[in-house]
């Protein structure tokens, strides 16, 4: 199981302080990555490193805004000034709005790709020198299932969660040289805050676990084995993919759920 250990690993991580990050952020420490949380609430992000270091792994919180190159910038300086290096990327800060796309506001589109698609490029180059520097790295690009769906009411979401799979494909062909495997996870509905208040409601909760093959809403902590196979050694010969981890909605029999 040694391609799956992550000691000597350093992961940063945007987004790492609530929800699917924290959960991918907790299973990487758990395979022995050490964590920089990078994101903007500083109080959870502390929350967060707190519990990676009771896990026996060197964490660091930075304040980072996935918007801002200088922020970016400033973000991956403090990692490395406090952890040395960095291997693994996990691009997974972003946001959601919407409406109906007569009246969707440009503020609204350029907020959510703003900060979906556009942050995940910069972070990304941002690390590029550090990741070159090892030899090696792994970029995990968070994606979503309305990659794959009509979101009418959610464009700026689907669209840029959309093309943050395109850019993976895209920056997978041009670091291959450098050793960098950048592949994407495709989450389903997962029991975070952007989904709290609709799970809430009985009927959406039993309407969506219906829906789905595996017959419940998926976890935070269900990304971390996905997140830790496309961190490690086992997946060296991976680049460009995309896995959904959604308890099989994406494939499911319409007719039968």
């Amino acid at each position: 199981m040694n391609l799956f250990n992550l000691s000597g690993e350093v992961a940063f991580i945007t987004g790492g302080n609530g929800g699917i990050g924290r959960g991918i952020a907790l299973g990487l420490a758990a395979a022995g990555a050490d964590v920089a949380i990078a994101a903007r609430d500083s109080g959870k992000s502390e929350a967060v490193r707190t519990e990676i270091e009771a896990l026996g792994r060197r964490a660091v919180a930075v304040d980072c805004d996935v918007t801002s190159r200088t922020s970016i910038d400033e973000a991956v300086k403090a990692t490395l000034a406090a952890l040395e290096k960095i291997s693994i990327v996990v691009n997974n800060a972003g946001i959601a709005r919407g409406g109906p796309p007569a009246t969707l506001s440009e503020a609204d589109w350029d907020a959510v790709v703003d900060t979906n698609l556009k942050g995940t490029l910069l972070v990304s180059q941002a690390c590029f020198p550090a990741l070159a520097a090892n030899g090696r790295g792994k970029i995990i690009n968070i994606g979503s299932e309305y990659s794959l769906f009509a979101n009418p009411n959610g464009l700026p979401y689907g669209a840029s969660k959309g093309g943050v799979i395109t850019l993976t494909f895209g920056l997978a062909d041009a670091w291959a040289s450098h050793n960098i495997q950048v592949n994407a996870i495709i989450p389903g509905v997962i029991e975070t805050d952007i989904w709290r208040g609709a799970l809430a409601v009985p009927d959406f909760r039993s309407r969506l676990e219906r829906r789905t093959p595996a017959g419940r809403i998926g976890l935070p902590e269900d990304l971390a084995g996905p997140a830790v196979f496309l961190a490690s050694r086992a997946s060296d010969f991976v680049t460009g993919q995309w896995f959904a981890v959604d308890g099989g909605v994406n494939i499911a029999d319409p007719v039968i759920h």
